[in-house]
């Protein structure tokens, strides 16, 4: 007996797009470890660059030996303010001596803020939650079953900062389901989620008990039937 073709049509079309909403959930994944990637290589690019400046400025201030600082001894000579002639000289500090530690220290600072920037950059896009931890966390703050339109339309109110698409939610959702951390039911044409925690708590729940004045007349009609 063949295969009627429209069926076949129909389940290749699914497996067709269920692969395809499969790699645009791959490639959203690549597209955000690799920024944090890419964030993690500017921040060793700055410190390495640190180092090799601090490295610097540690072999300029090694090669000059320190000195204390001399106390000039009183001069018994004369003022010679009559005659207009003065035979002591000063030197003036050096301007450029005096420029070159606060350049560098310029350097170290503003590189020091780049990298204080990065690391608050990164900082905070590892600190968003995963499509997987929000659909999760969704999942198990509700009682009843949810469409992935629904969950799509809740998650995209609650964070409107991201860009959630349903056909990524849908697939979520399914290996949610694959990997028993959701369930998923059918309400007519409607394919409702629910959490795995959820499920599981429902499934455990004890049968109602009836109170005694519903057991005492079932209990009376099962006598009136066995007598009867």
């Amino acid at each position: 007996m063949n295969d009627n073709p429209v069926i076949i049509t129909s389940v290749t079309s699914q497996y067709t797009t269920q692969v395809a909403q499969d790699l645009e959930l791959n490639t959203k994944e690549q597209e955000r470890i690799g920024a944090e990637l890419s964030a993690l290589q500017a921040q060793l690019r700055i410190l390495q660059d640190d180092q090799s400046v601090l490295h610097s400025i540690q072999k300029t201030l090694g090669s000059r030996p320190a000195t204390a600082p001399t106390t000039p001894e009183p001069s018994t000579s004369l003022p010679q303010q009559a005659s207009g002639k003065n035979t002591t000289t000063r030197r003036a500090p050096s301007k450029t001596a005096a420029k070159a530690p606060s350049a560098k220290k310029t350097t170290v600072q503003a590189k020091k803020e780049k990298t204080q920037g990065a690391e608050l950059k990164a900082a905070t896009a590892s600190a968003q939650p995963t499509l997987i931890a929000l659909i999760r966390t969704h999942l198990d703050q509700q009682k009843e079953p949810r469409s992935a339109a629904e969950v799509t339309s809740a998650l995209a109110q609650a964070h409107p900062q991201r860009t959630i698409k349903s056909t990524v939610v849908r697939t979520t959702l399914e290996n949610l389901v694959a990997k028993s951390h959701a369930h998923r039911s059918k309400q007519g044409a409607s394919v409702l989620y629910t959490s795995g925690a959820v499920q599981a708590a429902t499934d455990k729940a004890p049968a109602p008990v009836l109170p005694p004045t519903e057991q005492n007349s079932s209990k009376r009609e099962k006598a009136g039937a066995v007598s009867s």
